[in-house]
């Protein structure tokens, strides 16, 4: 079994280029840092450091141990936070990311939620390709995010994904459109809009935005973006003042908006998967039981709106 200390010898020695120089970050003695790097050589079955008069360097075995003991030494280090959290003050602390749609509907009932389990939320709204990159290089524990089918998003082999709702995309359009007496609409209706202004996001290439582009493109069409905003808020409103129309997740619509029809779209391409992403833990790369409870929060939010 690895002992950590032979991993944060590794380190060291990564870090510093020799073990002499390792040595002295540590606070240990030459010897000892040989002593554990040999032992973790002969754990492994191959060497690790490649030494020479001018220092050591990891070997191509050696690079990826450093960049697994990277990962573990971090985990341990959090373990020792979190529980020293929870021995002192009950609780443990747990860094979340939310896009900002979900925060309003969902972020004070999960923080209340999980407060009673004695987790407390230190919260980040950001939109999704920064949330990815922030769980990905584990600078938060936890992100809640959004996907859609065929848009897989770029998580670390290490990074597990729980889908908590499925949530549909809907064709939002003024009252007084001719389709704003429809029950629903079919793909090809969607694509056939093509001479309407339309509201997309303003964050290039979102996922979402992507399904009606490329359905436009598939079906040898452009679409007409006269519009973009973030703001489910201020799309709903421009789209009731007819200046616009747009799909709006029905997450984000909330209460029926005066002036707006929403449409739902008879395709499972339209709708965008709400995931809950953490890095695994252990052998079966599992979410934490900290990350677990905020999944099961999570759920219950959107029960309670449901």
């Amino acid at each position: 079994m690895i002992d950590l200390r032979q991993l944060e010898a590794l380190r060291a020695v990564g870090s510093e280029g020799s073990v002499a120089r390792a040595a002295r970050r540590l606070g240990w003695s030459q010897p000892t840092v040989d002593y554990h790097l040999r032992n973790l050589d002969r754990l492994v079955g191959a060497p690790l450091l490649q030494r020479s008069t001018r220092g050591s360097a990891p070997t191509p075995a050696g690079a990826l141990m450093l960049e697994r003991a990277a990962e573990i030494l971090t985990l341990a280090d959090r373990a020792l936070v979190d529980v020293r959290s929870l021995a002192e003050a009950g609780h443990v602390r747990l860094r979340f990311g939310t896009f900002p749609t979900a925060a309003a509907r969902l972020l004070p009932s999960i923080a209340a939620q999980v407060s009673e389990w004695g987790i407390e939320l230190d919260a980040t709204l950001e939109e999704v390709a920064p949330l990815v990159a922030h769980v990905n290089q584990r600078e938060l524990d936890a992100v809640l995010v959004y996907s859609v089918p065929g848009y897989d998003l770029p998580f670390r082999s290490d990074v597990s994904t729980t889908e908590v709702l499925r949530d549909p995309l809907q064709l939002a359009v003024p009252e007084s459109h001719p389709l704003a007496s429809r029950e629903s609409i079919d793909r090809a209706t969607l694509v056939a809009l093509s001479q309407e202004r339309w509201l997309l996001g303003a964050t290039r290439n979102d996922p979402m935005d992507s399904v009606v582009v490329d359905a436009f493109a598939e079906a040898g069409r452009t679409i007409d973006v006269s519009i973009r905003t973030d703001d489910f808020s201020v799309m709903l409103g421009m789209i009731a003042a007819g200046m616009s129309i747009g799909l709006v997740p029905k997450l984000a619509s909330g209460s029926v908006q005066p002036g707006v029809a929403l449409l739902p779209i008879d395709d499972p391409a339209f709708a965008r998967s709400i995931l809950i992403a953490a890095p695994g833990e252990g052998a079966g790369r599992e979410p934490s039981p900290a990350v677990r409870r905020l999944a099961a929060a999570v759920r219950h939010a959107i029960e309670v709106l449901d």
